[in-house]
């Protein structure tokens, strides 16, 4: 896609990398406050202006600091679906994905706690917040292909009357809760909780037996299949 830029929209693309690039750690270092728009031009040695031209405010880049990294997610979910395997461990695959997905960017569930806050959210712009929609509906595309799939091999048989959409938001929430837990709360071993996700993964696999899912966890050596998608998938991300 650059190859299609001109040299002006390369600086600009660029720019706003670096811009962005400078302003993650302070978010995530100093919060919500601590992002300033003159200490961003400060570290970037340009005008105040400059980091205006690109973002109106400092909540429109808290949202495209969300955007790159769902970006990310997105990258991880497509890959762990084309994982060579059964229905089940695709599904294993995805949830693996999104276990890396927190242990590479764990300031991102901050981030996205931030951008739901009603008075950052209405800052934002229509076009950002769009892109924000998107990037979790292409997401939930992902996991949902994976389970009609299963349902169109054999493997899984839903309910009367529930969708695939609504099994898929149950382990979402289960999961997005539990991750944005370990991903902001460091005192889970003192709790008692040493395998955060290790727990996670049992939870959402019972779940899935739960619905019949074949082959049942019970059935699957689940250690070995994410050995295989560590080294088949995610090998550059686990090294």
């Amino acid at each position: 896609m650059k190859c299609s830029l001109t040299q002006k929209q390369l600086e600009i693309h660029e720019r706003e990398k670096r811009i962005l690039a400078v302003s993650r750690p302070m978010l995530a270092e100093q919060g919500y406050h601590g992002l300033n728009m003159d200490r961003i031009a400060e570290k970037l040695q340009q005008s105040k202006g400059t980091i205006y031209n690109h973002f109106a405010c400092k909540e429109e880049i808290i949202i495209a600091l969300a955007i790159e990294t769902m970006e990310k997610r997105i990258d991880l979910f497509q890959r762990a679906a084309m994982f060579r395997g059964n229905s089940r461990e695709r599904f294993q695959a995805i949830g693996f994905a999104a276990e890396l997905f927190v242990k590479l960017y764990p300031h991102h569930f901050g981030v996205e706690q931030i951008i739901r806050s009603a008075s950052i959210w209405d800052k934002t712009s229509e076009k950002r917040r769009s892109v924000v929609k998107l990037c979790e509906h292409r997401c939930i595309g992902i996991v949902v292909g994976v389970v009609l799939d299963a349902i169109s091999q054999g493997d899984l048989e839903l309910p009367c009357g529930y969708k695939p959409e609504d099994l898929v938001f149950g382990v979402w929430a289960q999961t997005s809760g539990a991750y944005s837990i370990i991903a902001t709360n460091d005192s889970l071993h003192e709790l008692g909780i040493s395998e955060p996700f290790s727990v996670v993964r049992q939870s959402v696999n019972r779940q899935l037996d739960g619905f019949g899912w074949k082959p049942l966890s019970k059935d699957l050596d689940l250690d070995a299949v994410i050995k295989r998608i560590e080294k088949e998938v995610f090998a550059d991300e686990c090294r």
